[in-house]
């Protein structure tokens, strides 16, 4: 297949080519990128050196990336993947964007939090997570990959409200990111001084992720959800622990808890289950496309507590937007992103 990648700068772009060159069906055709324009790839990602020749072009050239692709990643801030979109509706190039531009079923909601104009509202579009929405994803034009800091949540999350356990406007969802996440400009608060030997929380009620959680919850709970979510800072590169608290329902039990984990996940690939009393850790999932997943049961307060860890650029970006794209494609769902996790 002859893919694209629209916004290949930033570090899910980055990441991107590094899997894709270990796709055995895939050949990249374009990289793009508005502020580098002419630059080569490898003199902005050195580690990309020998492995990459590519100039970057312009998003502007769609007419020639549209004839010469049969799909496009798109790496974009949001406002920004609409534009592609709406230039490739009328063309068979598949569309995997890896912003928010095509997550929400809603696009008021995607309006009230991205403070965005949605110009693309008939779109046909899919939310890319794989293990939630594997039918959908196989034949749809434009895939909305999930967000990293929602898909940590809402594969722990899953199980639980696909099976009425909890109480779902009793969630609080506490998760922690590395910098990566934050992206590569520059900014004050990512600088190294500022980071080092530092935890921080940001965003406190009012991140965007916030409603991505909700929609999956409630889509797969069929009742309106609303909940807490607080996301932080660590000083590492990247990986994500998030950790999900819910009162559980009357009478419901720890073995009911352990069964719909074990139904939900026991034959997905990328998704590890410790179990109840595990502990997933960012490192046992640096670069690899695993999700590991434990829960605990607080009898004292009747609340379940779930916990998962993810690489933010892999099953968190780039590494599911490839998972996507095998779907899409009819391959093998492992093809190209079955890599064991570096360590330490």
């Amino acid at each position: 297949m002859k893919v694209s990648i629209i916004g290949a700068t930033g570090y899910a772009g980055a990441e991107l080519l590094r899997i894709l060159h270990n796709h055995p069906q895939v050949q990249v055709m374009h990289l793009t990128s508005e502020s580098h324009t002419g630059e080569d790839i490898a003199s902005i990602y050195p580690h990309l050196r020998g492995i990459y020749m590519q100039h970057l072009m312009s998003m502007k050239d769609m007419d020639k990336i549209s004839a010469d692709s049969d799909f496009v990643f798109i790496g974009l801030p949001a406002g920004h993947a609409m534009k592609v979109g709406l230039a490739l509706e009328d063309t068979p190039v598949r569309i995997i964007d890896l912003g928010a531009d095509y997550r929400f079923s809603d696009t008021d909601v995607y309006e009230k939090w991205y403070k965005v104009k949605h110009t693309h509202k008939n779109a046909k579009r899919v939310y890319g997570l794989a293990e939630l929405c594997r039918a959908q994803i196989r034949e749809a034009k434009i895939i909305g990959n999930a967000g990293c800091y929602t898909t940590a949540s809402i594969l722990a999350l899953a199980p639980l409200a696909k099976n009425h356990l909890i109480d779902i406007n009793t969630i609080v969802v506490d998760a922690k990111s590395g910098v990566s996440g934050a992206g590569r400009s520059a900014k004050l608060g990512n600088h190294f001084p500022e980071m080092y030997d530092n935890f921080k929380a940001y965003n406190v009620g009012g991140h965007r992720h916030t409603p991505e959680i909700e929609q999956a919850v409630a889509a797969l709970s069929g009742e309106p959800c609303v909940l807490s979510f607080t996301p932080h800072l660590v000083p590492m590169s990247r990986g994500i622990l998030s950790t999900c608290y819910a009162r559980l329902k009357p009478g419901v039990t720890a073995e009911q808890v352990d069964a719909a984990y074990t139904s939900m996940y026991g034959g997905e690939y990328f998704i590890r289950l410790l179990g109840r009393g595990g502990y997933p850790a960012t490192k046992e999932v640096r670069g690899s496309n695993f999700c590991d997943i434990g829960w605990h049961i607080d009898m004292r307060t009747g609340r379940v507590i779930a916990l998962s860890a993810i690489d933010n650029l892999v099953k968190g970006a780039a590494g599911q937007a490839v998972q996507n794209f095998n779907i899409a494609c009819g391959f093998d769902e492992k093809l190209g992103i079955d890599m064991v996790p570096m360590y330490p």
